[in-house]
């Protein structure tokens, strides 16, 4: 008596035979490639992997590895819309099952994170398997002021870096990503962000974090602060205006993860005099500006923080979260002129980050204080709710 069913072995045997992981892989050195190639062979999922690169690798020698030669995107320090639209179009026709896009620096991954990033999108149900780097106490601080939290408080979603640049995709993942991507594209806009996490959330896809290490942060091409704390939250203001109708109902934030290191405590050694002087500065010179976007008791706390002194300084984490919510909203309205206020908000940022060296230098660890601005932006999410229906209301 025959003890197998052929059809179920025959499925089996399809899905093994079939293509399995498209990597996606960013513009690099010769030797750095070397580095990540046999890292990916060195995967249980090498076996049918198929690496669409734009480097052809210097030697011949991976053979469990399907290597595809594909044109150099635009250097970027993130992803942007084209990767997003290339991903989908080789998965496409290679038939991959699921896809691993790895940014700039990627020879810097531990080969337990890639695992870790190319399981979940193979062989469980996640279609978004997004990194959470470990990050020196003082690194990525855009990111914990103002995309972490508000990704968190609008989106229901704890993944610590929203915005990062490597990710696995399940293939109806790519097709949403890359959907938006090719809108984006069509206005001549190829360069711009597309932020999985909410595509993801309002989708209702299964997103999944996982902790991958240190990694190296690759710069972007003009270092300027204020070039890219305006492209990048100009770009999260947009996809928040979007997305309104989805954020401005109630969900849940999943629970939080075990933390994934022991928590830092900052040293004093970085200078805040500098950034509390541009704050002053700004106070003094930007508060007609400032009157039109913030409403008058967030503008009380401003100016007890302008006549506090250095050692002492610390922002309330309600009162920065409001000030984000407010200029989220001025964005919406265009109150005034959307490059003069994201240049507006600088001050402000560079004000929380002099703040959070304080605070974290004190005794509270780093991830400890972030995590309690993010609890911050979700206590003050009805905030921005009332404020988005009805605008007047809290003006003067």
């Amino acid at each position: 008596m025959a003890t197998t069913n052929p059809i179920l072995e025959n499925s089996f045997a399809s899905a093994r035979s079939a293509p399995g992981l498209l990597v996606l892989l960013a513009a690099m050195e010769p030797e750095t490639l070397q580095t990540v190639l046999s890292t990916l062979a060195s995967l249980p999922s090498a076996e049918g992997m198929i690496v669409a690169t734009p480097d052809a690798p210097a030697t011949e020698s991976w053979h469990s590895l399907k290597i595809i030669p594909v044109p150099s995107a635009v250097s970027s320090w993130t992803l942007t819309a084209a990767e997003f639209v290339l991903a989908n179009q080789l998965a496409e026709q290679n038939e991959a099952r699921a896809i691993l896009i790895l940014g700039p620096a990627s020879a810097s991954l531990r080969p337990s994170g890639l695992r870790e990033l190319s399981n979940a999108v193979l062989n469980t149900p996640t279609d978004l398997a997004i990194p959470c780097y470990e990050m020196p106490p003082h690194a990525g601080l855009v990111n914990s002021a103002i995309l972490y939290p508000l990704t968190r408080a609008l989106f229901a979603s704890r993944a610590r870096f929203p915005l990062a640049i490597d990710l696995g995709l399940s293939r109806r993942m790519a097709e949403r990503l890359a959907s938006v991507a090719e809108r984006l594209s069509a206005l001549n806009q190829n360069t711009s962000l597309v932020w999985p996490v909410s595509e993801a959330a309002v989708a209702g896809f299964a997103v999944n974090e996982f902790d991958v290490g240190p990694r190296a942060q690759p710069q972007p091409a003009d270092p300027d602060i204020n070039a890219i704390l305006a492209s990048v939250t100009g770009s999260l203001f947009a996809e928040i205006d979007a997305k309104a109708a989805f954020w401005q109902r109630a969900r849940q934030t999943p629970v939080a993860r075990h933390p994934m290191q022991p928590p830092q405590i900052s040293d004093a050694s970085a200078d805040i005099t500098p950034m509390l002087d541009t704050f002053r500065l700004a106070y003094t010179n930007l508060r007609e500006i400032w009157s039109l976007v913030l409403p008058p008791n967030t503008l009380i706390g401003l100016k007890r923080l302008y006549a506090t002194d250095a050692t002492a300084f610390q922002m309330p984490e309600h009162l920065w979260a409001r000030i984000v919510y407010d200029f989220v909203l001025a964005y919406r309205l265009r109150t005034i002129n959307r490059g003069h206020l994201l240049g507006a908000l600088i001050p402000l940022y560079l004000a929380w980050v002099a703040s959070h060296i304080n605070i974290t230098s004190s005794g509270t660890g780093v991830e400890q204080h972030i995590e309690a601005v993010a609890g911050a932006f979700e206590a003050e999410k009805p905030y921005l709710v009332s404020r988005w229906r009805w605008p007047d209301r809290f003006n003067p």
